[in-house]
């Protein structure tokens, strides 16, 4: 649809049955909540049946209430605030038992993923990072977890490897003004998108740097600045946003790359456990304190 809910409801309000219009006015005072209620919650909420809720979708020229509630979470999900997050988090939990929701929730959303992640990005992203003179790895605010994860294990593969985390434009800007056309980025962003890892990408790749970017949407502000997108899904709309996803395709990309420098990594991992042992790095089983 070339419209989004909200247009297409104030277009079509004069048509509207009394019950509609309701439901429309609900909409549009609340649409943050309204796009994560099930069509018997919003019917509940507006005072109407679900039947009417359903029928007010098709009205709309969805085929049904599911694909109305999916544009409406398209939406409004980067245009929440903490606080409203909080609340629609609120709302949807109620008296459901929060760790299998949340836990249903993350397999969903890798089983989503599953589905998405193109394999020739992957396997593209896979060869630009062995080939790459230097790696950057942009994440702020909130990926910051991922981009030191990936960091940690790509530095016991290459020599070449910096962490970006700054999350002011400024600060990025000075950790990557080296980039160049033999280099590669690997750069994370989910909503609400981080501004500086957009402008980040998009300098990077001015300079001919390849971008690799694990976002939720190719048309995302971090996804229209990359080579090779990997699409991973990470829309708990709450205070916190799952990153089990995006952690399994990094997972992936460890994985790939070390079977590719197998020989290499199996000699740096043989003087690392000889470094422990003399150090004492590790706990031994078997012993305590």
């Amino acid at each position: 649809m070339e419209k989004d809910v909200l247009s297409l409801v104030e277009s079509l309000l004069p048509t509207f049955s009394k019950g509609q219009k309701r439901i429309a006015q609900y909409l549009t005072e609340s649409y943050e909540k309204a796009a994560f209620m099930t069509a018997n919650r919003l019917a509940q909420n507006v005072g109407v049946s679900e039947s009417t809720v359903v029928r007010f979708a098709v009205e709309l020229g969805f085929d049904g209430y599911p694909s109305m509630q999916k544009a409406m979470q398209e939406m409004v999900v980067n245009r929440l605030t903490s606080v409203q997050r909080i609340e629609v988090a609120h709302d949807r939990i109620g008296e459901k038992d929060v760790l299998s929701m949340v836990l249903h929730s993350d397999m969903e959303k890798l089983r989503k993923t599953g589905e998405t992640v193109d394999r020739a990005e992957f396997q593209a992203a896979v060869d630009t990072l062995l080939n790459a003179r230097r790696i950057y790895i942009l994440g702020v605010r909130s990926v910051a977890p991922l981009a030191n994860f990936l960091g940690y294990y790509l530095n016991y593969m290459f020599d070449n490897v910096q962490i970006v985390t700054a999350s002011g434009s400024s600060a990025m800007f000075e950790k990557i003004v080296g980039i160049g056309k033999e280099d590669a980025v690997v750069a994370f962003s989910f909503p609400r998108y981080s501004t500086s890892t957009a402008k980040g990408a998009q300098y990077c790749r001015s300079t001919g740097a390849t971008v690799i970017g694990i976002t939720d949407s190719r048309l995302s502000p971090l996804g229209q600045n990359c080579d090779n997108v990997l699409v991973t899904k990470s829309d708990m709309v709450s205070l916190v946003d799952s990153l089990v996803a995006p952690m399994s395709v990094i997972n992936a990309l460890i994985v790939a790359l070390a079977s590719k420098r197998q020989e290499a990594l199996s000699e740096t991992f043989d003087k690392l456990e000889r470094i422990w042992e003399e150090y004492n790095v590790y706990e031994k089983r078997g012993e305590n304190g």
